[in-house]
């Protein structure tokens, strides 16, 4: 399957997922949805995927869903965003659960769905000029792409509930400071430090990242001691990858450690 509405490149463990409708602002509509799920897809089964790299390209990261395709469904509405939400959320579902680190590099806005999309990365570097915005109800809609989900345990509920129904926009600096990313850094730069930070996670121990991603992930819904107890099977799962011995060997020899993502 080749991509219209996206560009997937992986190189030397780094996989870049470029978002690429730019003269609609990269919205997502029904083809987006699919591709975005197909390249889930392959990084998921791709074991030399060690680290991905979420842009979007053209003056905005991804403005959303595609308002303009709603308008003109008609009476079809609800069936197409049934189907735009079943691939677009198996793709999230997919992007979530891989062991390799997703870095969201968020420039112009963020709005609606490619919120979602910055919600659900598990790190997420904005140039200093982003916003981002929810949008969905100032059109009739609620949320979706997960950002129910990942919003308010980012940035609190109150703070969640407020960018939903007032569809506040935040600057960079604000996000920032709502913990909603994790640097903001000069427009001009952020291409290079986003590929910096996405490249360093990239020579990492993969699988010890995924097990990690896991805990953090269900600590929410768990007690304290299964919380703990999982904690123990991860640690004893991570002891039996081929990172593990390397990582306490540099540790001791005082060198950097070469690992292999197994």
């Amino acid at each position: 399957m080749g991509f219209s509405t996206l560009r997937l490149d992986v190189t030397g463990g780094l996989a870049r997922v470029t978002l690429s409708r730019p003269e609609a602002a990269n919205a997502i509509d029904l083809a987006m949805a699919r591709e975005l799920e197909e390249a889930a897809l392959r990084l998921d089964g791709d074991p030399s995927v060690r680290a991905v790299l979420l842009t979007g390209e053209g003056r905005m990261f991804c403005g959303g869903g595609d308002v303009k395709a709603f308008a003109a469904a008609g009476d079809d509405l609800p069936a197409l965003l049934r189907e735009i939400t079943t691939h677009l959320h198996a793709g999230v579902s997919r992007l979530v659960r891989l062991d390799a680190p997703v870095v969201a590099a968020v420039h112009g806005s963020a709005a609606g769905a490619g919120l979602g999309l910055v919600t659900a990365a598990d790190l997420v570097l904005a140039g200093e000029s982003a916003r981002f915005t929810m949008a969905y109800t100032a059109i009739g809609l609620v949320p979706d792409g997960s950002s129910t989900f990942f919003l308010p345990r980012l940035v609190g509920h109150r703070r969640a509930t407020e960018l939903t129904l007032t569809n506040r926009v935040l600057s960079a600096a604000e996000a920032l400071e709502w913990g909603l990313v994790n640097r903001v850094v000069p427009d001009a730069d952020l291409e290079r430090e986003a590929t910096h930070l996405a490249a360093g996670l990239a020579d990492g121990p993969t699988r010890a990242f995924g097990g990690a991603k896991a805990l953090l992930r269900g600590a929410w819904t768990e007690t304290l001691e299964t919380q703990m107890e999982l904690e123990s099977r991860g640690l004893r799962e991570a002891a039996l990858t081929a990172d593990a011995p390397e990582g306490l060997a540099a540790f001791v020899e005082k060198r950097r450690p070469e690992f292999r993502g197994r």
